[in-house]
């Protein structure tokens, strides 16, 4: 594969991920996760995303509503934990359902292409 389309094809690639960690960070966050943990966390499953994402991405969450946060100092190192609000878990459960029909429906595009 060529340079160009190695570019066209991490830029799409780039895309779908971005999309697919809102997601998983709400469901991720539905028990208290502070930002690195939560990379950590996205990483083991296979969702590998960069920290100058996942933070901004964390407090557009908060801004909408669909995280909260709060800080904890009990540790040696204060944190702030970032967990799924009743709207975010609400968000979550329509993203899923998105999701699923939209692989279904890709399914369907491929099978009828074969």
């Amino acid at each position: 594969m060529d340079g160009e389309a190695d570019a066209v094809q991490g830029t799409h690639l780039q895309e779908i991920r971005r999309g697919s960690v809102v997601l998983a960070s709400l469901i991720a966050c539905r028990t208290p996760k502070y930002g690195y943990g939560l990379l950590t966390t996205l990483a083991d499953v296979g969702i590998v995303t960069e920290a100058n994402t996942l933070y901004p991405l964390l407090r557009r969450l908060e801004g909408q509503g669909l995280l909260t946060s709060t800080w904890r100092t009990d540790d040696p190192r204060p944190r702030k934990y970032y967990e799924t609000t009743a709207l975010g878990t609400e968000t979550a459960e329509r993203l899923h359902t998105e999701w699923l029909a939209l692989g279904a429906g890709y399914d369907d595009l491929r099978k009828a292409d074969a």
